[in-house]
């Protein structure tokens, strides 16, 4: 990513458009010099209709409250958004308000393009957001995101198969990996087998589950960031591992799936379970065969805890806009209970305050397991890969293909730690 250092030399080749934006010195689209109101662009990346029909009414809320500072939204999808960024914050055309998410603003904040957020955050805002979602958007002291939806990973099960196995449904606040493991042993019958796991690309489930077993992965931040994998980090594979090949409880074709194609699998009786993104439940709830019965189980709890890696989406000020203040201020009236209860509801996601947890839990109840999924919010915390520059490059080109072929059994598990580390250190020699 270009440094702001360049950012003039590199608006100077952008097309004439993108150079007449330049000169605008922000993103706004009306300063209010003229007495008119000041209006704010918002660049949201909503894409299920649902959520956009709950972003535009909170918008409009909101413009309708405040006559002299009016929003309005830019839409943009999450596809290309990274480059599509860069190019903005170069030419000077970056939208006041950014919506994007936690582990890819950070580097922008590093750069120097982001406002601190930190004196517009209300005491009330802040104590609302669990500390370790809030330090994942807080960068050298510096708040420079509101987080607004998580998700996490979940175990659903088809409480037909695990009750015609003998299983008792478990119900506490957590379950251990261990449990999971007898319940796939038992369940693993009669053709079918107890686990589907989508990991096709399996870092981002590895790398979010691993607090759970001790796994950092990387140590300092930014350019200075090292890593070492060790048995925290190489616990979660290696249980996936002995699952598949040693237990044969994991339909060994979901390995090779992503999770939305593992569902089919899940629907079909071929699975007992399967391990999700949270957000699974709106679209079970949707396609699931008519008369199937599916049950969330608790969140799951390694040796050290239940702790999930958070990776919020996240709302962020333009350094450059004329107007951080209205912009921060729009944020915080878009994440007050109500507002981000109805968008996380919209979009089956885990809002980032407990508030709006509490108030999202208290409107859906147990339908479709929410309530346990909501549950799940107080584990989440920040992880040491968020603040790392070449985290996104090591993920796409060293860890997936290097786990894709530990799940093939073409490496063994000293070599996917070798290629682990051996990959980082070429990247950032």
């Amino acid at each position: 990513m270009k440094t702001r250092g360049a950012s003039i030399a590199a608006c100077l080749t952008i097309t004439t458009l993108l150079v007449a934006s330049c000169s605008s010195g922000g993103g706004s689209g009306d300063d209010g010099a003229d007495g008119g109101p000041v209006t704010l662009k918002f660049q949201s990346l909503s894409d299920q209709p649902a959520a956009i029909e709950a972003t535009e009414k909170i918008v409009a809320d909101w413009n309708e409250a405040n006559p002299d500072v009016q929003v309005e939204i830019v839409p943009a999808g999450w596809d290309g958004i990274y480059d599509k960024l860069i190019t903005q914050f170069n030419g000077g055309a970056a939208p006041d308000i950014i919506h994007y998410e936690a582990a890819s603003i950070v580097p922008f904040a590093v750069d120097g393009y982001l406002a601190d957020l930190s004196e517009y955050m209300s005491d009330e805002k802040r104590a609302d957001i669990p500390e370790g979602i809030l330090d994942s958007v807080t960068v050298d002291d510096q708040v420079i995101a509101y987080p607004t939806e998580l998700q996490s990973y979940m175990v659903f099960a088809n409480r037909t198969m695990l009750e015609a196995a003998g299983v008792e449904i478990p119900t506490g606040e957590t379950m251990t990996w261990d449990e999971l493991r007898e319940i796939a042993k038992a369940t693993t019958k009669d053709g079918a087998y107890g686990l589907g796991w989508g990991l096709a690309s399996p870092t981002a489930a590895f790398m979010a589950m691993a607090p759970g077993f001790g796994g950092q992965y990387f140590e300092g931040t930014g350019a200075d960031a090292s890593i070492t994998i060790g048995e925290g980090e190489m616990a979660l594979p290696e249980l996936v591992d002995e699952m598949a090949h040693t237990d044969s409880t994991v339909l060994p074709v979901t390995l090779t799936q992503s999770g939305s194609e593992t569902l089919a699998s899940f629907y079909a009786g071929q699975v007992a379970m399967t391990i999700q993104g949270s957000f699974q439940a709106a679209n079970i709830a949707n396609d699931a065969p008519d008369g199937f019965d599916w049950v969330v189980l608790p969140p799951l709890e390694g040796p050290d805890g239940a702790e999930q890696a958070a990776n919020p989406q996240t709302l962020s000020v333009n350094i450059d806009s004329e107007h951080v203040e209205e912009s921060a201020e729009f944020i915080e009236f878009f994440t007050d209970t109500e507002n981000l209860a109805a968008l996380n509801e919209a979009d089956a996601l885990i809002p980032a305050t407990t508030s709006a947890q509490e108030a999202m839990a208290a409107s859906l109840g147990d339908e479709n397991g929410w309530s346990t999924i909501l549950s799940s919010g107080q584990f989440l915390t920040s992880a040491p890969y968020l603040f790392v520059d070449a985290y996104a490059q090591w993920k796409d080109t060293v860890a997936t293909p290097a786990y894709q072929k530990f799940l093939a059994q073409e490496i063994d598990a000293d070599q996917l730690a070798t290629e682990l580390e051996a990959g980082w250190d070429e990247i950032t020699k």
